[in-house]
């Protein structure tokens, strides 16, 4: 296939629109981009996601789950407009992925449907998008299987959005199916038709009196932004055609409204009306640039917004150019200095990739090769950019596993996969812990983890073995001792003496270890009472219990030596017999750590989030409206680390999958009776 330019939009100039496909799981985005593609052309015939044949969602995890866990991108043309649809994932667990993308879209098409349970998870999307002022329409989609009147499912829904729902059609009913709409600027009614336009009919007068009041809210809701549309409507004047989308459309594009679409992606009613309101209404790149203080000349700056690594290309940074273009030979900067020349410019059309020459303002691009280029960064095509985009949020880990490769040959092979997810990936963290020598895959939840061991196994071959990380568990000492450590060996030629006496006390809670002398008159000779405190070290590194003593004080009070066979190594072993003796007669207690949770709710779902804490030894601080969240609450709460490994997932399920966790580590608290004796038994048998 030969080289081609993208981004002239039919030679208009203009480039073309960038759309973001965004909702809860299960709402429908991918039927909708399929929708979407087969009545522009795009692709032959409309695939299905429980089939396994939409042009979205190909990778080997979206097709085993039947859902979006990474961002699709697709493009189109629609009389004459080129459009680039940017599906995303609809679980809280793949939020990073959507929110990547959301700075370098021109505005997103917000899917959902008919059903209350999904409220809160529409409000997280609608809260992402109102933060950052990013004009979109809803298309409420599934309309043919509502329970309730499409102005029923809207109240419910408004509880989602900070600013009004303002419905743009009524469905048509007839025997209990949707048989078309009535759109409420137009006043004008259309009958769908499978595969084909709708046709338009006159309003039936059974309608009449519905549309009549739906388009008076619609045009009250806009006069709130109109002070001329209100005089109209307080005089009784009917306003013009053009007047009504001139409101519909500046106050979208300014955040003030959200327009409403109606529809069935999978039956494929409603697309056609929604292309035209994209064509019509939709922002374009230059709106985004003003939108994100972008001058419109200067220096061509480039969003990127995703990071690939392909099984073939190697990496990937797919880019949204912003500002002027980007052609291979041109030289790309990040704000610090030269990165380099791409290895070469692609499109995307799902997972299929196609070289292009150049890329012009509004296009999406695929920069081959840029090593040093990260998700969120913006670049400078022959300068560096003068300007640096917001590159989001990265999600804080609610979920961790240990893992391990099943071959120990894999375990540089581990590291360089798990490096590259976590590029493609930013909410993935590799965490290694030194104390427990484990290797921590950590994420959003149990689905994102199982998708990242998913594509360890499908992309890289490797076999990993996961489970619950280790706690780190501490001990310490109630009580104090005095004891004599000696050690004494003799074995031909020079052997081996250390005398120590020391004292164990315990210290208050977080203050570690300490070791001091006050020797006097040479009984331990000066240079070998570090050796001593080495020895000390060593020992506390496992207590009688089995694990770390911390908060312990020992004092080298005497000793004595032998001027032939004492040695650093003989004091050493002096104070490791010293201290082990000397431990267990001091009341040695088990510490747990305990975790400062933050927990982020629905407000109706806090006593379940209450409960689930105190379920598993938690201790609830206290809890308030969660700050610029209508209807959310902020439970604080100090809870043992041990109970924490999963707990999100009994959050979620609680929540309709929405709860978010924030976790830090606070202090240690003693771990008595059955549940200490456990930890120690397990410790033990895993030890032995």
């Amino acid at each position: 296939m030969g080289e081609k330019r993208v981004g002239d939009a039919g030679g208009r100039g203009v480039g073309p629109r960038c759309v973001a496909i965004v909702g809860p799981f299960g709402s429908g985005k991918t039927t909708l981009l399929e929708a979407l593609l087969a009545r522009t052309g795009a692709i032959s015939r409309q695939g299905s996601v429980s089939a396994g044949t939409t042009l979205g969602d190909a990778s080997p995890e979206a097709r085993s789950h039947t859902m979006s866990v990474e961002l699709n991108v697709a493009g189109t043309n629609y009389k004459g407009e080129e459009f680039i649809f940017i599906d995303t994932p609809g679980s809280i667990e793949f939020l990073q992925e959507t929110d990547a993308v959301l700075d370098g879209v021109d505005m997103a098409i917000v899917v959902a449907e008919p059903d209350e349970k999904k409220i809160p998870a529409l409000q997280v999307i609608l809260k992402h998008l109102e933060d950052r002022g990013i004009p979109r329409i809803m298309y409420l989609n599934k309309i043919d299987r509502a329970s309730h009147g499409v102005r029923h499912s809207l109240m419910q829904l408004q509880r989602a959005s900070a600013v009004p729902l303002v419905l743009r059609q009524l469905p048509m009913w007839k025997d209990g199916h949707v048989t078309g709409f009535i759109d409420l600027a137009l006043e004008r009614a259309f009958i769908y038709h499978d595969g084909a336009p709708s046709e338009q009919i006159a309003i039936p007068s059974d309608d009449q009196a519905r549309e009549v009041e739906a388009r008076y809210n619609m045009l009250e809701t806009l006069a709130d932004h109109d002070d001329a549309l209100m005089e109209q409507l307080l005089e009784d004047i009917a306003p013009e055609t053009f007047q009504v989308f001139e409101d519909l459309v500046g106050e979208m594009k300014n955040g003030d409204i959200c327009p409403v679409f109606i529809g069935s992606s999978e039956q494929g009613n409603g697309i056609r009306r929604l292309l035209k309101a994209l064509r019509h209404e939709g922002p374009r790149v230059v709106d985004t640039c003003s939108r994100l203080g972008i001058a419109p000349e200067g220096v061509p700056l480039l969003q990127v917004l995703k990071t690939l690594h392909t099984a073939h290309g190697g990496k990937l940074s797919i880019a949204r150019v912003l500002r002027g273009s980007v052609a291979e030979s041109g030289v790309i900067y990040a704000k610090s200095g030269e990165v380099g020349k791409p290895a070469g410019l692609f499109t995307l059309q799902g997972e299929k990739t196609t070289k292009v020459a150049s890329c012009e303002a509004g296009g999406l691009v695929g920069l081959a090769k840029l090593e040093p280029v990260s998700t969120g960064e913006t670049l400078g095509v022959g300068a560096a950019p003068e300007v640096l985009l917001d590159s989001g949020l990265v999600l804080e880990p609610t979920l961790s596993k240990a893992i391990a490769v099943e071959e120990r040959k894999d375990e540089v092979r581990l590291s360089a996969a798990l490096a590259k997810l976590v590029e493609e990936d930013p909410s993935l963290r590799m965490t290694h812990v030194q104390s427990s020598a484990e290797t921590l895959l950590e994420g959003q939840g149990e689905m994102h983890l199982r998708v990242a061991l998913e594509k360890l196994q499908g992309r890289y071959g490797l076999a990993v073995k996961s489970g619950m990380p280790s706690v780190a568990y501490m001990e310490t000492i109630r009580s104090g001792t005095n004891v004599r450590g000696r050690h004494k060996k003799q074995s031909g030629g020079h052997g081996q003496f250390g005398d120590v006496v020391i004292d164990i006390a315990p210290m208050p809670r977080g203050e570690g270890h300490s070791f001091s002398d006050t020797i006097s008159g040479g009984v331990v000779p000066k240079q070998y009472i570090p050796s001593v405190g080495e020895g000390v070290k060593e020992a506390l590194q496992k207590g009688p219990l089995g694990f770390p003593v911390v908060d312990v004080a020992v004092v080298l009070r005497d000793g004595s030596y032998h001027s032939v066979d004492s040695s650093d190594q003989a004091f050493r072993m002096a104070a490791i017999l010293g201290m082990r003796e000397g431990l267990p007669q001091c009341k040695p207690v088990l510490l747990e750590p305990i975790c400062k949770v933050v927990v982020h709710c629905p407000s109706e779902t806090t006593a379940k989030i209450n409960a689930i804490i105190s379920g598993r030894r938690g201790q609830i601080l206290g809890f308030d409206a969660r700050e610029n969240w209508d209807g959310w609450d902020e439970v604080e709460a100090m809870v043992p680390e041990s109970e924490l490994a999963d707990i999100i997932v009994e959050m979620r399920s609680a929540t309709a999958g929405v709860a978010s966790l924030k976790r830090s580590f606070d202090h240690l608290a003693e771990l008595t009776g059955r549940a200490a004796e456990q930890v120690v038994k397990a410790k033990a048998e895993a030890s032995a």
